[in-house]
């Protein structure tokens, strides 16, 4: 191992004991071992564009634009009091409601883009209901994490394979939807058990949350309609060039970014309010992990850690198993595009030796469903717990670990069995 490598392994390390011992913030953590790894030149300062994947950031930024221009209409808060008419006033049933309607969305969205225009309403809903928030927004950073295994456009690693591996739309959501489907049932199950003191409530409890519920009016929520409706055909439009922008070739970020500045405009809200409320201490999170991560992909330690592991393979089954769980673990502590990056050539090698078409399934499954195990492990899990945090309710790296690593463990040896019976066989 050489002196660049060892130094970004170090820094990764100690990055990740700051974070996990919360004696500084997450953010401040991460820019320092970032700063750490430009002044050592560890990675050169020219081949950091490589690593920061402003596609993300600019997506991240430009999508907390709009939600926070729509945030001011009312906009939430009318569709929170919907759904919640729509559970009849059962704590329940709004996990369940949510848990799907997230998993569904983040199948055909960007998972951030998910969270960030749901997360306002579920926080409304709680408030409602007088419910612990926290169940509800582990279960939708959950389930977005699983929705987005679905589908060929649900989760980046999975455009990558698909570009890769030359897989269709039709073939990712034949092979990962069950799984999805599957994973999204035990995952509120499981959150259910861990916090079934919070969500269950006493059946005079219930009817008095739905009588509450329904004494709402939701149109009395709307505080500004002409925005409202800006607000909304925006919104649909940047839904719907996202499900087109492959064809035309134009990246997410460009996309989100143009739905952004013409809201902007179109509303006449003032910038300077609206940059205020963007989640700045999330997007410098990003930034910072992203350059402590490419110090491991600059220096090889990713790659070769993904080669050292494949050389023991013999067999597809093997490999299934190996590529499955490095991939998951591996995505639980850095970011799951660089690893896929890094997996993609070493599955393609194996080709030569053995079927490899089921490792791409075990890769995706890895990649997107790892990001559950930890606070860190998905770009997701940072931003709701960044904005809960502005709220006020706090998630811990710690409290997000006991629950986030027994559904990653469970969902993602659920779906290596399906992988397994389909491909391998008893």
């Amino acid at each position: 191992m050489n002196t660049a490598a060892a130094l970004s392994i170090g820094v990764f390390l100690f990055t990740y004991a700051l974070i996990i011992s919360e004696r500084v913030h997450r953010t401040v953590a991460a820019l320092f071992g970032a700063a750490v790894i430009v002044a050592l030149k560890v990675v050169p300062w020219e081949r950091l564009p490589e690593y920061l994947d402003l596609g993300t950031l600019l997506l991240l930024i430009s999508m907390m634009i709009i939600v926070n221009i729509a945030k001011e209409s009312g906009l939430f808060e009318y569709l929170a009091i919907k759904t919640a008419k729509l559970a009849k006033g059962s704590p329940m049933r709004v996990l369940i409601l949510f848990s799907v309607v997230t998993a569904v969305v983040s199948s055909v969205l960007d998972n951030v883009t998910t969270v960030l225009l749901l997360t306002p309403m579920l926080l409304y809903i709680t408030r409602l209901m007088g419910v612990n928030p926290v169940p509800y927004l582990l279960a939708e950073i959950f389930a977005s994490n699983i929705g987005g295994t679905a589908t060929l456009i649900g989760d980046p690693p999975n455009i990558m394979i698909a570009s890769a591996a030359k897989l269709s739309f039709l073939e990712f959501l034949s092979n990962m939807g069950p799984i999805a489907a599957v994973d999204l049932v035990l995952t509120v199950g499981i959150i259910y058990l861990a916090y079934r003191g919070s969500i269950t409530v006493s059946e005079g409890e219930r009817r008095g949350i739905e009588a509450a519920i329904e004494n709402l009016d939701e149109n009395e929520v709307i505080r500004d309609r002409e925005l409202f409706r800006k607000s909304v055909a925006v919104i649909l439009g940047v839904i719907a060039f996202f499900f087109i922008h492959d064809r035309l070739e134009l990246p997410p970020a460009v996309v989100a970014m143009a739905g952004a500045s013409v809201l902007l405009i179109w509303s006449g809200v003032e910038p300077t309010e609206v940059l205020e409320k963007v989640e700045w201490t999330a997007i410098f999170f990003f930034a910072g992990l992203f350059i402590i991560v490419g110090a491991l992909v600059e220096t090889g330690v990713i790659d070769g850690v993904a080669q050292w592991l494949l050389g023991y393979v013999s067999d597809t089954g093997q490999a299934l198993v190996i590529v499955t769980w490095f991939s998951a673990v591996a995505s639980a502590i850095v970011d799951n595009i660089p690893l896929t990056a890094a997996m993609i050539p070493l599955i393609k090698a194996m080709g030569s030796s053995m079927n490899v078409y089921p490792l791409w399934w075990a890769l995706s499954l890895g990649a997107c469903l790892g990001g559950n195990g930890t606070a860190i492990g998905a770009s997701a899990n940072v931003v709701v717990i960044g904005i809960a945090d502005r709220e006020g309710i706090r998630i811990t790296f710690l409290d997000f670990l006991k629950v986030g690593a027994v559904i990653m463990v469970l969902t993602v040896a659920a779906g290596m069995g399906i992988l397994w019976l389909r491909y391998v066989g008893v």
